[in-house]
């Protein structure tokens, strides 16, 4: 192990050492913890002497779980241990509120890029995750996009919490679909209970999908979206949870709300989304409960992108898809993809994640 308050002591040395092949500010932020607004790097790596970035390896925080935990949670975790990735590139804007990144499945049949960008808004409320690890020798993917109002404490909540609670789920390998949704309500509660300070309302949406071996699982709630390239067609895996949806204005007038325009249609005339995390004024209207869609993971499905509402109010889906397969690289459609939403006047924040399929190497 390498202690990390070691060389968070020795950082300037380090600095100084560093060559120009391994970024500095990917240093710091292995350091500190964390990239962007997801999974973090191994520290290690870093300090291999490795030539660029091609010898830098990406590792999601996946720690074998404690036997405290496992007792809690009345049987034996899964074991779990982090999975490496090609990292291909970084890069973080800083003050200009703009990240961008990718990396690469060792066994070359995934690639994944992400962007993130404030854009014209004053403040960056949008967050990202990625989490790329074994349980049992089943190769699980997590990515997860979380667009958060009232302030960020929602969304950063859920980049911190979400996946980790996920991959602690005891029916997480035999019943997937469960356990996303139980995970999903369970963070929200345990949101709502984390926070003391009761004037502050955050809330997010969450758009994630889950890769667990050949089946892809799309969670999403809110108004993010995920929508896939199938058989060279783009297909949204996800509807956005919008007051006005026919299903949606029934289940909050049953339980008790209503849904006003004021602008545009919203909960209690405040909220312009049926579902989110967080929301505590908004309650028992405004749930956590995701939709979830299930998809075999074949020759057919060529390409993923999932979103923030920024970039969706201005692309369509079958311009996000059509894009990403014409691209070598993940992390340039994820770029060009946020500079397009902000040319064509988006005025929200702008994070999107794109997942590449390959099918074509052998197991």
């Amino acid at each position: 192990m390498v202690c990390l308050a070691s060389l968070r002591r020795a950082l300037p040395l380090l600095l100084r050492a560093t060559t120009t092949t391994t970024p500095r500010f990917l240093l710091r932020r292995a350091l500190s913890g964390g990239v962007g607004g997801g999974a973090a790097v191994d520290a290690r790596a870093l300090l291999r002497g490795h030539s660029g970035w091609r010898g830098l390896r990406v590792a999601a925080r996946m720690m074998l779980d404690s036997s405290d935990s496992a007792a809690a949670a009345g049987q034996m975790q899964p074991q779990r241990r982090a999975a490496g990735a090609v990292a291909c590139s970084a890069q973080d804007g800083g003050a200009a509120g703009y990240a961008s990144g990718g990396w690469a499945r060792e066994d070359g049949k995934l690639k994944c890029g992400y962007s993130s960008f404030r854009g014209k808004r004053a403040t960056m409320e949008d967050f990202y995750d990625v989490k790329l690890t074994e349980i049992d020798g089943q190769a699980v993917s997590l990515f997860g996009v979380f667009d958060g109002h009232g302030g960020p404490r929602a969304a950063e909540y859920l980049k911190e919490n979400l996946f980790e609670n996920l991959l602690k789920h005891p029916e997480f390998l035999t019943d997937t679909k469960l356990a996303i949704s139980e995970t999903y309500q369970k963070t929200d509660t345990d949101f709502l209970e984390s926070e003391s300070n009761a004037f502050r309302d955050d809330g997010s949406t969450a758009s994630t999908a889950v890769l667990v071996g050949g089946h892809l699982y799309v969670a999403n709630v809110g108004d993010s979206r995920a929508v896939v390239s199938k058989a060279g067609k783009a297909m949204a895996l996800s509807e956005d949870h919008k007051p006005n949806r026919s299903d949606e204005r029934k289940r909050i007038e049953n339980a008790g709300g209503v849904v006003i325009w004021a602008g545009t249609w919203r909960v209690g005339g405040v909220l312009a989304m049926s579902r989110a995390f967080g929301n505590r004024l908004l309650k028992p209207f405004v749930v956590a409960e995701p939709e979830i869609q299930e998809e075999l993971v074949n020759e057919d499905l060529e390409c993923l992108v999932l979103a923030s509402d920024g970039l969706w109010d201005v692309v369509e889906n079958e311009e996000a898809v059509s894009l990403a397969k014409t691209e070598d690289l993940p992390e340039s459609v994820a770029r060009k993809l946020t500079e397009i939403a902000y040319s064509r006047g988006s005025a929200d924040n702008i994070t999107c994640i794109v997942v590449q399929f390959h099918h074509d190497k052998t197991e």
